[in-house]
């Protein structure tokens, strides 16, 4: 096993360091397809989640792939509205049959919204059943962190992220490591918003090392120690992903990404509709 290749969690479970996105892929064939040819192109993690609507074809793919499940590193997601205990076990029992697996390896609650402090002990209770190899949490910030890590008895393996040179997030990045949470990159390219494929600082740098610009954005994003899940269904943008860690970044490098920093979410719904859910649901209940 290539160690640069992997990450240890907080648990000892070894999660790869690359892994392909299915968000928005909802056609069956198009997204078994696509998750075949990240597997042959060397991915061994696939990311998805109940919402997506695509855990059948998940499954399928990991079937048919040729690689033994073990080999296989898969994701899923607790959506809000089963954010409860006995409601998160059941959900993740759905999103069993339909990936058609006894366990996945990361099971994650979606968004910090329902009954959180429930709900963590439905996957805490999932993890001691065999069924999740790994718990975690998506799109929680240091002030759910902290109300969950004050009630959990297994603390998150995985915090996924938005998190791409336009949206750094040093302090969650810092609070995250201190507390041995990994961070997983969601839209690493900012789901090409604001041009920044096409940044010159971020051009610069891949043309200095003969890579591309996707390629030098993962490499940076890996450097800070943070795992990352491009989405993509064009075969050549798999296969060009993939190659990233023969990107060597220099400090000069990192700090001119840096630079890129805006300090803001680039996505409306993060900005917009979390609000209305707060007010709808309570920003953390804790009952249960």
């Amino acid at each position: 096993m290539d160690e640069n290749r992997y990450f240890t969690l907080n648990n000892g479970v070894k999660m790869p360091c690359l892994g392909l996105g299915v968000f928005r892929n909802t056609d069956p064939k198009e997204c078994e397809k696509s998750i075949i040819c990240a597997i042959e192109n060397g991915y061994r993690m696939i990311d998805t989640a109940a919402v997506y609507g695509n855990e059948r074809a998940v499954g399928s793919a990991v079937r048919h792939c040729g690689l033994p499940r073990e080999e296989l590193f898969i994701t899923t997601k607790l959506w809000y509205a089963d954010c409860c205990r006995e409601m998160a076990k059941r959900a993740l029992d759905r999103s069993l049959k339909k990936l058609g697996l006894d366990y996945v390896d990361l099971y994650l609650v979606h968004e910090p919204y329902g009954w959180l402090k429930s709900a963590w002990r439905g996957l805490e209770e999932c993890a001691a059943e065999g069924k999740a190899r790994a718990i975690g949490v998506s799109n929680f910030g240091e002030r759910e962190l902290e109300k969950l890590l004050c009630h959990a008895n297994i603390a998150p393996a995985v915090d996924q992220i938005e998190l791409h040179p336009y949206y750094q997030r040093r302090e969650l990045l810092a609070y995250l490591k201190a507390r041995g949470i990994l961070p997983e990159a969601w839209a690493p390219f900012a789901a090409g918003n604001g041009g920044l494929l096409s940044e010159p600082a971020i051009t610069r740098t891949a043309e200095r090392l003969g890579c591309t610009p996707a390629q030098a954005i993962l490499a940076w994003l890996h450097g800070l120690g943070a795992a990352v899940i491009p989405k993509s269904s064009r075969p050549e943008r798999i296969a060009e992903n993939a190659q990233f860690l023969k990107a060597a970044l220099t400090d000069e490098d990192g700090a001119e990404i840096a630079a890129l920093d805006r300090g803001e979410s680039l996505f409306p719904w993060d900005k917009g509709w979390r609000r209305p859910m707060r007010k709808a649901l309570g920003f953390f209940h804790i009952g249960i």
